[in-house]
């Protein structure tokens, strides 16, 4: 199962899952450049750009069925990967798992933060998506955080949904009550 994080986030999302899955899934979390082992890589700013460049990593390991797994906009990265595959006529995933991330086809309900001055965005991102209490107020941790999660809004932001064929593949969604952003009836649209 490759995994893929939420804005702003990277592999180490997932360290903890491996111990909770059967010994039958493998887990292969993706690390996006510009955070953590791949941080003074450039960061992607175009989830078609990002599909096509995850396409081509992940080939070469899709000779077995897999599944893809995307928390918020891992989910749409997911979305869009799975087209990218599918065009390029390569193995596609036996599932698809999204959460916290409302349906593509679907316009945004919370305003866009990318264009947002530093102290508004992050007032925006404290009410919508609750970030650990007080580790933004650190300013060294805020130079590796924001580049980033910047870049991912930009990314999420910047997306232009265009209509496809569905998938073959079961889609299974999940989310939160409290999410503001993508809400169960959002989501559902999966």
């Amino acid at each position: 199962m490759f995994c893929l994080p939420y804005a702003g986030g990277g592999a180490s999302a997932f360290n903890s899952w491996p111990d909770a899955l059967p010994d039958t899934v493998e887990l292969q979390a993706v690390q996006l450049p510009g955070r953590e082992s791949r941080y003074h890589e450039p960061m992607f700013t175009d989830i078609l750009k990002t599909a096509s460049a995850l396409a081509t990593s992940i080939e070469p390991y899709l000779d077995r069925p897999y599944a893809l797994f995307g928390y918020s906009m891992g989910a749409l990265i997911a979305f869009e990967l799975i087209r990218e595959l599918r065009r390029r006529g390569t193995h596609l995933p036996a599932q698809l798992f999204v959460a916290a991330r409302r349906a593509p086809q679907n316009s945004p309900i919370c305003p866009p933060l990318m264009h947002l001055t530093l102290d508004d965005f992050l007032e925006k991102m404290r009410h919508y998506y609750d970030p650990p209490q007080g580790a933004w107020e650190l300013p060294e941790l805020l130079e590796i955080i924001l580049p980033p999660l910047r870049a991912d809004m930009r990314m999420c932001e910047g997306y232009v949904y265009h209509p496809e064929p569905p998938f073959d593949c079961p889609i299974h969604a999940f989310a939160g009550h409290s999410d503001l952003c993508s809400p169960p009836d959002i989501v559902q649209a999966w």
